[in-house]
Parts: structure tokens; C-alpha cells; sequence
């Protein structure tokens, strides 16, 4: 059932998330998200404050970290979210969170542009987004394209193009990483054969992984010089006669 406030939604972005949801559920979209949890783990460490945003287009455990004060799910109506809103209109102020996570957000995405934007509206000067996406340069790629439902009609926008977009926003790129260099497999035997190709790769770093992660900073506000007061115009100095002084005066003195 569609909550009130998304009644007059947009349904082919509400069908996208419901799809992008019950994939992330089967085992493909475990195995994915699995592997996130770990990377996450250790690029959130450099975050510190009071909140951290995170959208995603599916169910998953909130995030529990030490050095931020309160991790708030926001985005479609799934549960577990516990602000639900429009990718494209966050109910939130400008400048209130400390980071903001993106999980393959762009990727089920009607709008990218407007979502990008409205992340980047709410994080404060010196915070970061993170944004995970699935790599067009990879196998998970290469399966989506011929698969069905939401897999399929993933967007799979390159990093560098994303990058472009938020230095136009003004972030600035810190980290670029990859993981999950196993292929998109279900079955867990083949899974098991294959683990060295995850060791390697994150330790080569290889741009093959299935997913990508950015990690970006929004750019400090810079101090605006003051400009000067334009001096009053002066007029032009006249010469004044001076008497002249001889020197059999200037001995008597």
C-alpha cells in the first residue's frame, strides 16, 4: 500500500524502487551489498558530528557508528525509513548533515541530477557524501545487461561523469575505490572457489570491481575580501611663492 503523502508520486519511480528492493534481496544483491558493509565501514571512520543521511533504494539495518552522533534513513516508502520523502524534495535544511551516504541511490534513479543536488544542498561546508554505485566497467554489468526487472534498467553511471557533476557542485574528489571483484554468481560453491579474485582486487585496486565507491568533501566557503573605500578625489597641489632669503640676511641673522 502507498503511503498518503506518495499517492500522487511519480508510479514508474515508485515500481523502479519496489524492483531495486525485492533484487537486493535475492542472493546477487546480498552478495553486493555484503561487501559494501565492509568498505563503508572503513571510509565512515573519517566522519565525525552529529548526523549522517543515508538513501537508499532498499531495506537494509541502520548503520551504527561511534563518532556520529544519529544515522537517519530518508527516501522512498520502505520500512525501516523513517523519514520518507521524494528523491527529488528532501525535507531537510541546508547545511544540516555531516555526511551523506548514496547507496546505489543513482543508479535506480528517475532523476539523478535533482537527487545529486538535493544531497548536496544538505551537507554542511567540510562534509562528505559517499556514493556507491555499480561500475559499467565490470561483470555485474555485463549481467544486468541481459537480465530482467530492476537489475536490468539500472543506470550504471560511470564515476568519472559523477565526479564531473559534484565538482560543478563543489565538492571536491578525496577517494575512489572498488570492491566485489567476484563475479555476479549464485551459486556460493563457485563463490568459495573464486575468493582469491576479492583478495587480489582489493588489494591491486583494479577498476573491475562491481562497485564503486567515491568518497567527496564539499569545498569550505573562502573569506571574501573586503573592497576598499574609494578615496575621495583630491585636487591638484599649487605651489605657494616662497620670499627668498639672501645670504648677507642669513648672516646678519
Amino acid at each position: 500500500m502507498i503511503p498518503e503523502p506518495f499517492t500522487r508520486a511519480d508510479e514508474r519511480w515508485l515500481d523502479l524502487v519496489q524492483e531495486a528492493n525485492a533484487w537486493f534481496e535475492g542472493p546477487l544483491g546480498q552478495q553486493l551489498l555484503a561487501q559494501e558493509r565492509e568498505i563503508l565501514a572503513r571510509e565512515l571512520k573519517c566522519c565525525f558530528g552529529s548526523y549522517l543521511v543515508h538513501y537508499a533504494p532498499f531495506i537494509d539495518s541502520p548503520l551504527e557508528l561511534e563518532q556520529i552522533g544519529r544515522c537517519v534513513r530518508i527516501g522512498p516508502p520502505l520500512s525501516g525509513v523513517e523519514i520518507q520523502c521524494h528523491e527529488q524534495a528532501w525535507p531537510l535544511g541546508e547545511n544540516v548533515a555531516d555526511a551523506v551516504i548514496l547507496q546505489h541511490a543513482l543508479d535506480f534513479s528517475r532523476s539523478p541530477h535533482a537527487l545529486l543536488r538535493e544531497a548536496a544542498r544538505s551537507v554542511r561546508p567540510g562534509g562528505h557524501i559517499f556514493i556507491i554505485g555499480i561500475n559499467p566497467w565490470s561483470l555485474w554489468r555485463l549481467r544486468s545487461t541481459f537480465s530482467f526487472g530492476a537489475f536490468h534498467q539500472a543506470t550504471c553511471i560511470k564515476p568519472s561523469r559523477v565526479g564531473e557533476w559534484l565538482n560543478v557542485l563543489g565538492f571536491a574528489l578525496e577517494k575512489r575505490r572498488y570492491g566485489c571483484y567476484c563475479p555476479p554468481l549464485s551459486s556460493l560453491s563457485w563463490r568459495a572457489h573464486l575468493a582469491w579474485l576479492e583478495s587480489l582486487g582489493q588489494r591491486i585496486q583494479m577498476p573491475t570491481g562491481g562497485f564503486y565507491v567515491l568518497t567527496v568533501r564539499k569545498m569550505m566557503v573562502g573569506l571574501r575580501p573586503l573592497r576598499r573605500d574609494r578615496r575621495e578625489h583630491m585636487g591638484q597641489l599649487i605651489p605657494l611663492p616662497v620670499a627668498k632669503v639672501s645670504r648677507r640676511d642669513a648672516k646678519q641673522r
